[in-house]
């Protein structure tokens, strides 16, 4: 909002929540370049759209909650963007009006049981909707898919991507992974039981001890074989504690040894 603008004419009203955030420099000219007109068409559509367009995940967001407008924006015509961003105002206008009138209704006889009923969960629903609107604008990656943590390692000289979990107890395994490693021969039997998770794998045995290859340096690691082809190999808290290893987020890269070795995550895994 502008220094000139007042606050009942931003639709503030007794009672809201106004939430105050410093601006930086980057964040007005952000500002400037999404200003919509009253119309909901954008100021400076060519800037508009060059400024969507270089926010992938706002790109991904939009493709999947509102194709349309997503295609109108990839798109070269900005007379059919302008008119879709007039038609999803429109509809806003519209849905807002709607809902006063169904408060309205409500509120006309608040004694009435159902009447309270709707007025609450219309109370509820707006907290919701603001609350989602806050996180869209200060927190969008909330919406994002998270990608998983993959690196590449070497089995017993075999190449594979490793998912990196350190909310696993163990190291895993499939039966099948195994196999191809040439591991499956050490498999120890004795350790056979159930694995309980988000489901649940019959857990076939253990491998005690085979190198693994993390960057340049061999390590030794143990594994739990499981019959879960979906799953080949997962790199488990139990390995990750004993080779000392770091889940660097900043830099993107799975650290071991403490330092002495390092390998990016893999993107788009």
């Amino acid at each position: 909002m502008q220094n000139s603008d007042k606050l009942s004419a931003l639709g503030v009203q007794d009672g809201d929540l106004v939430m105050m955030v410093k601006i930086t420099s980057n964040d007005r000219a952000s500002q400037n370049v999404i200003r919509l007109n009253p119309d909901g068409s954008a100021v400076d559509p060519q800037a508009f759209r060059q400024h969507i367009r270089g926010d992938s995940q706002l790109m991904a967001q939009l493709l999947q909650n509102d194709p349309t407008l997503a295609q109108a924006i990839l798109g070269d015509d900005i007379n059919e963007l302008q008119n879709t961003l007039r038609s999803r105002h429109q509809q806003r206008l519209e849905l807002k009006r709607k809902q006063e009138e169904e408060l309205a209704l409500m509120y006309a006889d608040p004694f009435d049981v159902e009447a309270q009923k709707k007025i609450e969960a219309a109370i509820r629903q707006k907290g919701i909707d603001e609350n989602w609107e806050a996180a869209l604008e200060h927190n969008p990656e909330a919406f994002a898919r998270v990608v998983m943590l993959y690196v590449d390692m070497e089995v017993n000289g075999v190449p594979l991507k490793a998912f990196v979990d350190s909310g696993a107890q163990s190291t895993i395994i499939s039966k099948s992974c195994a196999e191809r490693c040439g591991l499956l021969r050490l498999l120890d039997q004795r350790y056979r039981g159930i694995a309980v998770g988000v489901g649940q794998s019959e857990i076939l045995g253990r491998i005690h001890v085979a190198p693994i290859k993390i960057g340049h340096v061999f390590y030794p690691c143990s594994f739990t074989v499981l019959d879960a082809p979906n799953m080949e190999f997962l790199f488990g808290l139990d390995m990750l504690r004993k080779h000392q290893c770091i889940i660097d987020l900043k830099e993107n890269v799975l650290r071991v040894g403490g330092g002495e070795v390092s390998v990016p995550f893999l993107q788009g895994e």
